[in-house]
């Protein structure tokens, strides 16, 4: 209408140009016959224009109808959908987190443990959490949250490394050969991954951060240099930190792990200690995995005992939490693996054939499968004098003892179930001080027939200060006892050691440390530089540390390590080089000591000839800090300290869900919380933990029932089941398999039952009833299917609330339920098709999209909204109503929802298991709390 309004306007301006004279002022009729027959045309070619359009639409229309009929009979095609809405995703920038200034609303940071780029590549068993992860990320998308799902490699370290050794490979080539690998496998799955972010920790301008994080630590005392014996991997051939070993083996390769002193940079993990164990309950974390991280942490609150050998001019030092019977000990036990053994054992009879012993029982307990069914020892050929009184206590070595608990040296008596069957068997004097009430078990005691530990109800005898004192009540007087006669001192012990951060290999970040002899004399020479052994020894405030750095020219960590300067922020990264060879040499030296052009270097401080370090970082360095550098890809590459990224770590931090294996509960979890901390206390985050919700992810076994291994031949690949079956089926699937953090062995026709199902939704969307291509049938749309309607709205919430709380296998059986339902009726509705497809838009993206694309909304699918439910069409018809007498629960009935408060008080009063516990008595009162409980309360 508009059109030819216009048209005829132009038309009347046309004609009003038109008309002219002659030179004797007569009107031209011919050149208005000239325009009229303009007009005439263009109208013409209007009304040709317009029947082409016409046309156009209806053939359009007719495509819809036609494309809808052959999907019928072609049925789903998963190669092209999926790789079309890839292609469609990529090109649009569907994932891409927007920048800082346009992150409004909610924010949800969610997080997946990034791989380290083996060779193998993924097997069907990697995928799992990071479907699980992209299911949440898309349903919070569409719930109208900011969302930031990023994805990088983790590619520094031993598990590249010994790749690259294994197939002759340099390093550098095998990781990015690895990584794009990786990538394609996680691109043919259809995550939604902002890959702008993406982060690969051997890329120069990332672990130039991780080096400057390193000097932060460096500078404020919490690095030092060490030459104390670590754990070696002859294999590996480096050092290990305590949390790479399992059961005295090297964890990577399961190689026996040897004592070496070897010089090494280690971080004061321990002055965090107490933070780390008490920010635990902060946590949103399975309750095992925090028991796991308290175990490792290990504190213990005791007395430590310090007494000399007898006979020379040493001193040992032995802790006790349980030092209420401390009159009871009679011997000492040394762990076989303590450094202290050889200096204790030196210029005795026994010193060989003791560490011979101690090297033998080490070997056992290292060997494969190894249980300890007895107890062993062997005397020492020393004593130490008692302070209380109890004369000279042997001394001997004990398999039970452990190198890493307390001081490794022990004070044993008859109160330990082991110190008792030690002592039994090796015939060593025992002497009971703490006894039962019961008059017969306490002469069994006696008389050294039975142990007794009970450290809470036992009565002591000894010393008479608290006899007939429980051991409990007298804890407290004992502790005074003790420190009043200098007996000994209050003690916090932690099992935790400090992490042994130096490796001697090549594939590693270059630890950012130059060392200069002169710089060492003035360091020794500073006014503070007597301090240096007493800091390291004794300062346990971090807080303190970095005041002390503050004050003074140099930093803390310069005059703890005299000599060791730290390379400039300017002058960050300090490069790998490339080199020949890369080999690890077992010399205790890295293949980067060979390099002596990279080697030789200006010393930072004064100028002069410095040589740099050589040692490189764990694997560990570069995960410890890399949730910080996705928020931080586009701030200067990565930079950590300026406006931008405070506001970016403010607005993001903390992670709000963290998905990975319970396996680095004591290694990645424990380092990354210890230099989010730091961070935190340096003022460079605004929270004090980074993961606040962490679920770990149960494994996908082989069919056989083993974890899927090359060696045991029963890995699959998932690009042959994206092919086959598709990237949709497969995620269905895992998520479909069990509850989510158990594991569970793959099944093939399983796989094959989410093929089916999503064949099943691709049939479903012919049964649209839409008015644009009503038939004359008399099909009736869902709307009239209270039922269904019913059925749809608790499958949203259901859904909704299960992805919330990681029950991915209910939701997606809620969705096949609904599925079933659609599928049984004649026809359905547009908007609850509609709905059903964003519901199963998490689990499997590319299908939805097709599907939603094809009923012709322009909008993806997974930009939402996500659809919500009707309280009222969800409430079940029937509750379970619980029956309680006198407050504690008897018993339970099943009534419809509303009943009257009589009639509950009448159905529960009736109830037959409740006759027990009314016989006889009489009824006070009846609480009724309509809905949810009874309580019958008794006279």
């Amino acid at each position: 209408m508009q059109n030819g309004s216009l048209i005829i306007h132009r038309e009347v301006a046309i004609l009003h140009t038109c008309r002219g004279t002659d030179a004797y002022g007569r009107v031209s009729f011919v050149r208005f016959e000239i325009c009229c027959i303009i007009l005439f045309m263009e109208r013409y070619v209007h009304k040709k224009v317009e029947k082409k359009r016409l046309r156009e639409k209806l053939s359009t229309d007719r495509q819809k109808r036609a494309d809808f009929s052959r999907g019928k009979h072609r049925g789903y095609d998963h190669r092209r959908v999926e790789r079309r809405w890839q292609r469609v995703w990529a090109k649009t920038g569907l994932y891409r987190t927007g920048q800082l200034s346009k992150v409004t609303g909610q924010k949800f940071y969610i997080l997946d443990m990034f791989p380290y780029p083996s060779g193998e590549g993924l097997h069907v068993g990697h995928p799992k959490g990071y479907i699980a992860t992209d299911a949440v990320s898309r349903m919070k998308r569409m719930q109208g949250h900011s969302v930031l799902h990023p994805m990088g490699f983790d590619a520094f370290g031993l598990p590249a490394e010994n790749y690259a050794i294994k197939t002759k490979t340099n390093p550098e080539t095998a990781v990015k050969r690895n990584v794009a690998r990786y990538k394609k496998q996680l691109e043919i799955l259809g995550f939604d991954y902002d890959w702008s972010r993406e982060i690969n920790t051997t890329d120069p301008a990332y672990y130039k951060w991780t080096q400057w994080i390193f000097l932060e630590l460096f500078k404020k005392g919490l690095a030092y240099q060490s030459n104390e014996p670590i754990n070696w991997c002859p294999s590996c051939k480096t050092g290990l930190a305590n949390e790479d070993v399992e059961v005295g083996r090297c964890e990577r390769c399961g190689t026996p792990v040897e004592k070496r002193k070897i010089r090494q940079w280690v971080l004061k993990i321990t002055d965090y200690a107490e933070a780390l164990l008490a920010d635990l309950e902060k946590l949103n974390w399975p309750e095992h995995i925090k028991e796991q991280q308290r175990n490792w942490i290990g504190r213990s609150e005791g007395m430590l005992f310090t007494a000399p050998v007898k006979g020379t001019n040493l001193k040992i030092q032995t802790f006790s939490a349980h030092f209420e019977a401390f009159a009871a000990d009679t011997f000492v036990v040394i762990a076989p693996d303590h450094p202290f053994l050889p200096e204790l054992v030196k210029e005795t009879p026994m010193a060989a054939q003791v560490l011979y012993f101690a090297k033998r029982l080490l070997e056992r307990r290292t060997a494969a499968g190894y249980e300890e069914k007895e107890l062993e020892g062997i005397f020492t050929g020393r004593f130490t004098v008692d302070p209380v009184g109890n004369g000279d206590l042997p001394i001997w070595v004990a398999s039970y003892a452990l190198a890493d608990y307390g001081t490794g040296i022990v004070k044993c008596s008859c109160h330990d179930e082991r110190d008792f069957k030690f002592a039994k068997k090796y015939g060593l004097r025992l002497k009971p001080v703490l006894f039962p009430k019961d008059v017969e078990l306490r002469r069994k005691v006696k008389n050294l027939e039975v142990c007794f530990t009970d450290m809470r109800e036992g009565i002591l005898s000894e010393p008479k200060e608290f006899d007939g004192r429980r051991a409990r009540e007298a804890r407290n007087d004992v502790i005074r006892y003790l420190e009043e006669n200098k007996i000994a001192a209050r003690k916090v012990t932690y099992r935790l050691k400090d992490w042994v951060f130096s490796r001697q290999r090549y594939w590693g970040e270059p630890i950012p440390l130059i060392f200069c002899e002169k710089c060492k004399k003035q360091a020794e020479n500073h006014e503070l530089g007597i301090m240096n052994q007493e800091v390291i020894e004794s300062s346990k405030n971090h807080n303190s540390k970095f005041i002390l750095h503050n004050s003074h020219k140099f930093s803390l960590g310069e005059l703890m390590n005299p000599g060791w300067v730290a390379v400039p922020e300017k002058d960050l990264p300090v490069k790998l080089p490339k080199v020949k060879y890369y080999e690890p040499t077992g010399t205790g030296e890295s293949p980067l000591a060979a390099i002596e052009k990279w080697v030789n270097a200006k010393c930072p401080r004064c100028g002069g000839k410095g040589k740099r370090e050589t040692n490189t970082m764990p694997q560990w360095a570069g995960s410890s800090w890399y949730y910080l550098a996705y928020i931080l890809k586009h701030n200067s590459k990565f930079m950590l300290h300026n406006s931008f990224a405070k506001r970016s770590l403010a607005k993001w931090l903390p992670v709000d869900l963290y998905v990975g294996g319970a396996e680095h509960a004591t290694r990645h979890l424990i380092y990354a919380r210890f230099w989010h901390k730091f961070l935190y206390d340096s003022g460079i985050v605004s929270v004090v933990e980074p993961f606040m919700k962490l679920q770990p992810v149960g494994l996908i076994m082989g069919e056989d029932g083993r974890k899927m291994s090359k060696r045991f031949g029963n890995v699959i690949n998932p690009d042959e089941i994206v092919e086959r079956f598709g990237a949709d089926s497969l995620r269905v699937y895992e998520m479909f398999m069990g509850p989510f953090d158990q594991s569970i062995s793959w099944n093939t026709n399983g796989l094959v039952g989410a093929k089916r199902f999503l064949e099943k939704v691709w049939r479903i969307r012919f049964k649209i009833y839409d008015l644009r291509f009503k038939n004359k049938t008399d099909r009736q749309p869902i709307a009239d299917n209270r039922q269904l309607k019913i059925l749809l709205h608790q499958t949203i919430k259901k859904v909704t609330e299960d992805i919330e709380h990681l029950r991915f296998n209910t939701a997606v059986s809620a969705l096949m339920i609904l599925a079933n339902a659609f599928d049984k009726e004649p026809s359905i509705a547009r908007a609850d098709f509609e709905i059903f497809l964003k519901l199963l838009a998490p689990f499997a993206p590319h299908i939805s999209e097709e599907l939603w694309s094809a009923l012709g909304t322009r909008k993806s699918v997974h930009n939402g909204p996500w659809p919500s439910y009707d309280e009222r069409l969800v409430m079940r018809e029937d509750v379970i109503i619980a029956v309680q007498v006198d407050g504690r629960i008897r018993g339970d009935f099943e009534a419809t929802r509303g009943l009257s408060r009589d009639e509950l008080k009448k159905r529960a009063v009736e109830l037959p298991s409740l006759q027990r516990w009314l016989e006889g008595k009489e009824v006070r009162s009846v609480i009724v709390v309509p809905d949810r409980l009874v309580n019958i309360v008794l006279t």
